[in-house]
């Protein structure tokens, strides 16, 4: 596995300190599924059960269509399951929605903007739908824009913005309310190496603050050098989970990578080859 880099003291100066909120998680679990189970025409989630601890960096891995956005949209109530349970920090989000989602922010693989606000505007009234108190929230979206090089874009409307201008603002709007479990997917799409690197940094900053954060990504690299666990989705259903280690003792050993793990566990390689 690779070695994380040393970031330089001025690199760590750079990076956006989480906001910080109550330190009352303890070990309860951030999020906890079970039996969760979701039908289109076939079944998209098929009976499963997971936990992610408070605290961790949750990569939930899995081809296209393994069922990995259907099941952040099933937590972050965006869609409702056809059977089984969802509990956010000890809240069961299905009888008590409102109160699960006060915890939660999600950003979805599309950024989804009022193209006619421009960065600034779209934070204030984001922050406002989470009753931000004002004047925190001004200062919470200055040091966002700042930090994610939106600053001298700050009075430009979001329409003219590029496919990464687009998802930087809407990742600045999931974190103007500091949330307690960042759900993330595919958050790196659309940024160049450098603010990707920035991105990540952060992440890892929040969860080393307490906060919880469940991402998705097709940058299996990304996966193995940042998340302290890892599940990997086929068709609908938990294959594996663990942390790298575990995932290739489960494989039978030696130090396969994250790639060859994956493509093992999808059965991706075979199927390419029929």
């Amino acid at each position: 596995m690779l070695r994380r880099p040393r970031l330089s003291r001025a690199a760590r100066d750079r990076i956006v300190r989480p906001f910080g909120f109550p330190g009352e998680i303890g070990l309860t679990h951030a999020l906890a599924l079970h039996g969760l189970t979701k039908t289109f025409k076939t079944p998209a989630v098929d009976d499963l059960t997971l936990t992610v601890r408070a605290g961790e960096l949750y990569a939930l891995l899995g081809p296209n269509g393994a069922g990995k956005t259907t099941t952040l949209r099933m937590v972050a109530g965006l869609l409702k399951p056809d059977a089984g349970t969802i509990s956010v920090f000890g809240v069961d989000a299905l009888a008590d929605p409102i109160a699960a989602k006060r915890m939660i922010a999600w950003a979805p693989d599309e950024p989804m903007l009022y193209d006619r606000l421009t960065p600034l505007e779209y934070l204030e009234f984001v922050a406002g739908l989470w009753s931000v108190e004002p004047g925190l929230a001004r200062e919470r979206a200055d040091q966002l824009l700042r930090w994610l090089g939106l600053w001298e874009e700050r009075g430009r409307r979001c329409e003219g913005f590029s496919r990464g201008m687009k998802q930087k603002t809407a990742l600045a709007g999931a974190l103007i309310h500091d949330p307690k479990l960042l759900i993330l997917d595919e958050p790196l799409t659309g940024l160049d190496a450098a603010m990707a690197r920035q991105v990540k940094d952060l992440l890892q900053q929040r969860t080393r603050a307490g906060a919880t954060v469940i991402l998705t990504t097709h940058i299996l690299e990304v996966a193995e050098r940042m998340a302290d666990r890892i599940g990997v989705l086929q068709r609908g259903r938990l294959r594996a989970e663990g942390t790298l280690a575990e995932l290739r003792s489960q494989a039978g050993g030696g130090n396969a990578t994250l790639e060859d793990l994956f493509l093992e566990l999808t059965d991706e390689a075979g199927e390419s080859a029929a």
